[in-house]
């Protein structure tokens, strides 16, 4: 099953470097979902080729700008192009009024099914349940509502080993049975026993997105042993400006110390403050703290696998 994410922004606040605003496309065997939406993320996608027909999930973090502006032009551009297939949002509840506000302003009456998901103030649960993963939400240390996200693959069944029923005479109801990790009674007296004719899946995968927060260990749990980690590094810890900035955002240093805490596979940095030109010395700052951390670069495609990334 495909599972890997898309970066198509990794720069903070301003289009900087030659880098794009904040906007990352995870696919889950076929099904796409966005993370936020900044400015210019339309052009990323074609730039890149992420199909973006195929995005019917959308999950914004918060109502600045440089998370969101890329909405309205996107959801514009669905309805230019005849879009029938349902569009889901997920976001904090202004970002309905200034959605309608727009449309309405336009004289513009979408022609595909456009549903919108409140995360509520301080949320923290399952935003979207399908058959072989979920999404989680969970609040973040910023200056009005934001919201993290980890999208969770299921358990995934157990294998049947090839080799160990080999010459078993087993009824096809049983393998059911066996996958789920159940022994099975045949009619005849036999047990056959889960643990002796299947093995263990593959650990199950996750993906984390964490931006813009500051440093705070509120959601250690909510991120816990997570596949791969992406976490904003505004700055690095000798450059931090005083005041909000500095509340609530979090620096290569604290980002790593977050991944070492949660026990995470991989951590990415992300959300660079455009007075970098150059990264390596933030990932050099984190990397003395959880040594599994890369740079995001835009247009990139990671791939969550069960043990590495690549």
């Amino acid at each position: 099953m495909d599972f890997y994410v898309t970066v198509l922004g990794s720069s903070s606040a301003t289009l900087a470097n030659h880098r794009g605003l904040t906007s990352h496309v995870v696919n889950y065997g076929g099904n796409y979902l966005m993370i936020d939406c900044g400015e210019g993320t339309q052009l990323q996608m074609r730039r890149f080729h992420v199909p973006m027909q195929k995005i019917n999930h959308i999950f914004i973090t918060h109502l600045h700008g440089d998370h969101y502006y890329g909405l309205i032009g996107l959801l514009s551009t669905y309805h230019l192009y005849q879009r029938e297939a349902p569009l889901h949002i997920y976001a904090h509840e202004p970002l309905q009024e200034i959605i309608d506000i727009q449309l309405r302003a336009s004289e513009t009456e979408l022609c595909y099914p456009l549903y919108f998901h409140t995360i509520p103030y301080q949320h923290r649960g399952v935003l979207l349940d399908r058959e072989n993963f979920y999404v989680h939400t969970f609040p973040l240390l910023h200056s009005l509502p934001t919201n993290g996200f980890v999208i969770r693959e299921k358990t995934r069944p157990r294998k049947i080993s090839k080799e160990a029923i080999e010459g078993v005479d087993i009824p096809n109801e049983a393998f059911d049975y066996l996958k789920q990790g159940k022994d099975y009674s045949t009619e005849d007296g036999r047990i056959l026993r889960s643990n002796e004719l299947t093995t263990s899946p593959l650990p199950s995968r996750s993906y984390a997105f964490c931006s813009d927060t500051g440093y705070t260990e509120s959601f250690l749990d909510d991120i816990c042993d997570v596949t791969l980690l992406y976490h904003e590094a505004t700055f690095m810890k000798d450059d931090v400006p005083s005041g909000k900035l500095a509340m609530y955002h979090a620096t290569a240093e604290q980002a790593a110390t977050i991944a070492r805490k949660a026990k995470a596979k991989q951590l990415l940095l992300g959300h660079f403050s455009g007075r970098y030109e150059s990264l390596e010395p933030l990932k050099e700052e984190a990397t003395r703290v959880f040594s599994k951390t890369n740079l995001v670069e835009d247009g990139r495609r990671y791939l969550i696998h069960a043990y590495k990334v690549l």
